[in-house]
Parts: C-alpha cells; sequence; structure tokens
C-alpha cells in the first residue's frame, strides 16, 4: 500500500509521501535511544505538565485534525471531533493518573522478615522505546491510548501508523513536539510494513504494541518472540449482543444501531452478531432493522451524515464478499445488501437473518455496517452462539434478571462484559481480549504497566 491520503468519498489521491530510507530510519532510532535516557529520569510532575499541553493543543485543534481524519479514512466528521476530545480527556487522565498508578509498592513487614529482609517494595521502571504498529480505523485514539501511557510511564514512541492515514500520523508527531516534548520522544516512522521486523529487531526497541488484524499481530509477535520482546496485542472482534426476554427492547434495540454502525462500522468492538432471545425476536428484530434503515449514508464531512463509505476499496469488495456468500448459502436480507453504484466506497448499514455456520460471516468478522441476527431458544444457546467465534475482544447483554448476568459474566469469553450497554473503551478501565482477540491490555493501571519493567528491590536486614 503506497504511503496516501485518498479520500475514500470519492477514490481521489490527495497526497503522497516517500518511505523513509535506512539512514533516517537509523537516525530515529538513535534518536530515540538518546531521549530516551533524558526522559526516563524525569519527574511524573514535568511528564503530566507536558500531556497536559499536548492535550489542550489537540482540544483546540480537534475541528481540523477531525477533518484530516475523515478525509483520510471517511468516518463522519462529528465522530472524528469527538475522537478528538476523547484523546485529550485520556491524556489529562494519566497526567492525573501516572504517578500514584506507578508509585512504590510497599511489600508486608511480615512478608519481608520471612524473606531475611528489612525492607521490600516493588518499582515500576519504564523498558525504553516502543514501538506502535497501528490502524487507520480510529487513527488518532489507538495511538493516543499508548502513548498517553507509555510517556507517562517515561517510555519513548516510535509510531508505525497505517498507510493511508500519514497526515494524521504526522499530526501526532508534531503535537507533542508542539507541546514541549524533546526530540525523540515521540516520532512518527513514516515505512512501510516491509520495515517493520528489521526496526523490531533492533536491540534499541525494548517491546511493541499492535492493534490491527489477525495476520498483522502474528507477524509482529513471531519477530518479537524470536527477539524476546515484550508485545500487547489488540486484533479483531466480532462481539455478541445478546437481547434476553427481561430487556428493554426499545432500548436494547436503538442502542444495538449505534453499536454496529459506530465509525462506519469498522470497529474492533463493534457488536457485529445479534443474538436474540426467541420470544422477543421478533419485536427486536423490526425495531432494530427500523433503526438500520433510517440512518443517512453520504458524505461523511456532512453534519447530518450518520455512515460515510468504507475507508478502502479493498475493505468494501472484502465485506462485499462475506454478504454474497452469506445470501447465496441461504441468509435472509432484512435491509441493504447492495453496493450502491457511483463513486466513494460506500456500504449501506445491512442486516442479515437466518445464519448457518457454513457461512463464512459466521467465524470471520465483518469490517462494515453489516449486522447478523440470531434467534436463541434459551440462555444456553445464547452463551453458545456467542462464543462460537475465534475472537474474544468484548461483548454486550441485554437483561435485567441478575441470574442471567451472573452466567454471563461467568461464561462470556470475552475481554469485556457490558450489561445493558455498548461496549465503550474509558481511560479508566482495561481494554483487550482474548482467543484470536489478541492479549495484554491497554488503558487504565494495568495498561501503563504492560511496558513497565516490574522490579523487585529488597533490602538487607
Amino acid at each position: 500500500m503506497p504511503i496516501a491520503t485518498v479520500n475514500p468519498a470519492n477514490g481521489e489521491t490527495l497526497k503522497t509521501y516517500d518511505a523513509l530510507g535506512a539512514e533516517e530510519i537509523e537516525h530515529r532510532l538513535a534518536t530515540a535511544e538518546a531521549a530516551f535516557r533524558t526522559h526516563r529520569t524525569t519527574s511524573y510532575a514535568e511528564r503530566a505538565r507536558l500531556m497536559r499541553r499536548a492535550a489542550d493543543l489537540l482540544e483546540a485543534d480537534q475541528q481540523d485534525i477531525g477533518r484530516v481524519m475523515t478525509t483520510e479514512m471517511g468516518k463522519p466528521v462529528k465522530q472524528a471531533r469527538a475522537e478528538a476530545a476523547k484523546c485529550a480527556k485520556t491524556m489529562r487522565w494519566y497526567a492525573d493518573h501516572a504517578g500514584e498508578l506507578l508509585a512504590d509498592e510497599e511489600g508486608g513487614t511480615a512478608d519481608a522478615e520471612d524473606s531475611g529482609a528489612s525492607r521490600v517494595l516493588v518499582r515500576y521502571r519504564p523498558l525504553g522505546p516502543v514501538l506502535a504498529v497501528m490502524p487507520w480505523n480510529f487513527p488518532l485514539w489507538q495511538v493516543i491510548r499508548f502513548a498517553a501511557p507509555a510517556l507517562m510511564a517515561g517510555n519513548v514512541g516510535l509510531l508505525k501508523h497505517a498507510s493511508n492515514v500519514p497526515q494524521t500520523a504526522l499530526y501526532l508527531e508534531d503535537l507533542f513536539r508542539r507541546a514541549g516534548y524533546p526530540e525523540g520522544c515521540f516520532q512518527t516512522l513514516l515505512v512501510g510494513s516491509g520495515a517493520i521486523e528489521d526496526i523490531l529487531r533492533d536491540p534499541r526497541v525494548k517491546a511493541a504494541t499492535l492493534t490491527g488484524s489477525e495476520p498483522a499481530g502474528r507477524a509482529v509477535a513471531s519477530v518479537a518472540g524470536d527477539e524476546v520482546k515484550k508485545t500487547v496485542l489488540e486484533l479483531g472482534g466480532s462481539d455478541p449482543y445478546v437481547v434476553m426476554p427481561s430487556a428493554d427492547i426499545d432500548r436494547a434495540a436503538k442502542t444495538a444501531v449505534t453499536a454496529r454502525v459506530q465509525n462506519n462500522g469498522q470497529s474492533c468492538i463493534a457488536a457485529k452478531r445479534f443474538i436474540v432471545h426467541t420470544d422477543v425476536f421478533d419485536a427486536f428484530a423490526e425495531r432494530f432493522t427500523e433503526g438500520m434503515k433510517a440512518l443517512t449514508m453520504g458524505d461523511p464531512l456532512e453534519e447530518d451524515t450518520d455512515v460515510g463509505p468504507l475507508a478502502s476499496e479493498q475493505g468494501r469488495d472484502d465485506l462485499t464478499e462475506l454478504v454474497d456468500d452469506a445470501v447465496e448459502s441461504g441468509a435472509t436480507v432484512l435491509c441493504g445488501g447492495e453496493r450502491p453504484e457511483g463513486a466513494g466506497w460506500y456500504y449501506p448499514p445491512t442486516v442479515l437473518a437466518d445464519l448457518t455456520p457454513e457461512m463464512r460471516i459466521h467465524h470471520e468478522e465483518a469490517f462494515g455496517p453489516v449486522a447478523t441476527l440470531y434467534r436463541a431458544a434459551d440462555l444456553d444457546e445464547a452463551v453458545a452462539i456467542a462464543n462460537d467465534t475465534p475472537f474474544g475482544l468484548s461483548s454486550n447483554v441485554w437483561t435485567r434478571d441478575e441470574a442471567e448476568v451472573d452466567r454471563f459474566i461467568r461464561d462470556l469469553e470475552a475481554g469485556g462484559v457490558y450489561v445493558n450497554g455498548m461496549t465503550a473503551s474509558h481511560p479508566a478501565f482495561p481494554f483487550g481480549g482474548v482467543k484470536r482477540s489478541g492479549y495484554g491490555r491497554e488503558l487504565s493501571g494495568h495498561g501503563i504497566r504492560e511496558f513497565c519493567n516490574i522490579t523487585t528491590v529488597w533490602h538487607g536486614a
């Protein structure tokens, strides 16, 4: 993929960039290593001052950077502005809390004495330059939820962003520079995917984090494993959205529309498989389908647009293949399902019913505004359908029955269970998955500690 801004609303190439050469990559790595030697020794107060300054700048820029994101990957501009605001909030959260999250932990007196020590503590120390391989779908948020905790912990960042969002990638480097971070604390590497292995193998790079596809995660994890380097992976998701008879059906159906089409349906944590108890299936299906039909698809720069184009032509082709395969195998189309003519990589909000395990969409992630509806006879079948996926990122459960809530929390194979609401990330709560959705956690105290050397300090008696 060329490093270029291609407007998905019309297919027009707006800007192209040359990839960094070997000499420039070497300079960036050397600069990162030098910056880490200094940044690691700064106080939490100084790191917080810089982070808050960056948050202020981002908040002031949200109109302009929102339009850039929309032009590069097609998300509705109102959602792009909200993404920028969320990033600023998260930066301030880590500025406020990093010191306490990484404070020394004193061991118990009895345990210290039992080990022959006068004192034992745990200290969190930064690792060094961390490589972040990030996707295009949330081009600010995915980066900030790594960068804010990493920088506050004393690490420095090297960003290899998706090749179709280069302007957003360069903006991020400039943002931290304008905030006053010393040269090398956060750098954008305009390189293709072929350069990642050599960068990751470089001994100056201490760890990596990746958000993206399962094949990309496998590739990075394989190289990092060979080099014995820490990784955090957040990969695909095919999240279940379970609706039981005691649920508020109107609210569940209304929320389901947003949960499926947020970011034009291109979100790992978007609800994708809607598993509805047979007693309320027809009522839910009717309300949900009407809600999907009512969405406005169009120019993402228009304020009243709900669904813009998919980010790439290949992405739309892949989604079309999944829907066509399901229809050819007997799925019922309740709305949408036909790719529109004309410019841009648009795909309409679509609802499919009568799914079977033989269909590709039953096991593969549909990255776009396509929902699949399943009928469950009881709670056991609902859990079974929800877990019948190689992914395990998050899940949504709608019920007023506390016994059912406990069962879902116990048995759903996912990194999160959201009860009577849709999955959303928040800086205070850990985020990540199981199975082929990856490993490790972002956000919260768990996320900031992922790239720390958890050091035991033992003092003799």
